[in-house]
């Protein structure tokens, strides 16, 4: 059966491609809408956090023989570790300072983490294989389903919902939310407003080192692997809304299949298709596709 000239398994390997992109792109962006909607700071060492988190599940493996699902677990805490030592050490120094100001801090942070990493292991690739449970493929009939890139997708929605659900529905997310809006209020109530900002930083990275370990059987580690995502990220994060978590989640999967459908019909566009909405969205919705104007 074919869709416009193209034979269905083609097609539907595409989509899937693209909805794998896609719950990368979800889990960075959201990871990026939370930190930028509660602690106003635009971090671009999200993407060399992405990568660390992939870096580290490696030498866990390589080094002390962790499985897959150890580091799964304690990269992302590591991660998020290290994202409390930047928040205290450095980024709580400029929340009442121009954007700018976080955005060439955290670019700095960057370039110091992959430039550590690449006198390390340099810039080859480091093979990951994905656990002995998930590898193969299942057989859908209309498809072959690696398994592995199933669970990318089901571990990235259950994430992505979970963290919604947590700051969008719960107290303790109404408590992050008012106390990035009125801190002073907010401490009256008894309530540690500078270390909740710290562990919101923390699980905002640990958001990106999940990412990462997940996306390390799939795409090649290497110091240099959150370049290639971080930029598209961004765009996402845009397009959906600055801030929006909800944006950020549906943004990033629908973004990744239109990417995965572009290669199929037009693939000299798919690189550059997620700019061209970008383009639109900001020309006719600036605040994005789920902001709030203002």
């Amino acid at each position: 059966m074919d869709i416009f000239g193209i034979p269905l398994p083609a097609m539907l390997s595409q989509l899937l491609l693209g909805l794998v992109n896609g719950a990368f792109y979800a889990m960075l962006s959201l990871g990026l809408a939370v930190i930028f909607g509660l602690l106003n700071v635009i971090n671009f060492a999200h993407g060399a956090l992405f990568m660390l988190g992939a870096v580290l599940a490696w030498a866990g493996m390589e080094y002390a023989g962790l499985n897959y699902w150890v580091m799964l677990a304690l990269a992302p805490l590591l991660v998020g570790v290290i994202g409390v030592i930047i928040e205290k050490s450095m980024l709580r120094w400029i929340y009442k300072l121009d954007h700018i100001y976080g955005l060439l801090l955290t670019l700095g942070i960057t370039l110091v983490i992959e430039g550590v990493l690449r006198s390390i292991y340099g810039v080859s690739g480091l093979p990951y294989s994905p656990p002995e449970a998930l590898q193969g493929a299942t057989d859908l009939g209309f498809m072959i389903l690696p398994n592995y890139r199933g669970w990318v997708v089901v571990a990235s929605l259950i994430v992505c919902f979970a963290t919604w659900f947590v700051i969008e529905k719960t107290k303790l997310g109404a408590y992050l939310r008012a106390g990035t809006e009125n801190p002073k209020m907010v401490e009256a109530f008894g309530i540690n407003v500078p270390l909740m900002v710290t562990l919101t930083y923390g699980f905002g990275v640990a958001l990106a080192a999940f990412a990462g370990v997940l996306a390390a059987p799939v795409i090649q580690i290497s110091p240099l692997m959150g370049q290639n995502l971080i930029i598209v990220v961004f765009a996402v994060v845009v397009i959906g809304g600055m801030g929006s978590i909800m944006g950020s989640i549906l943004t990033g999967l629908g973004l990744g299949v239109i990417e995965g459908l572009t290669k199929v019909f037009y693939p000299e566009a798919s690189s550059t298709v997620v700019f061209f909405i970008m383009v639109i969205v900001l020309l006719l919705r600036p605040a994005g596709l789920f902001g709030r104007e203002k």
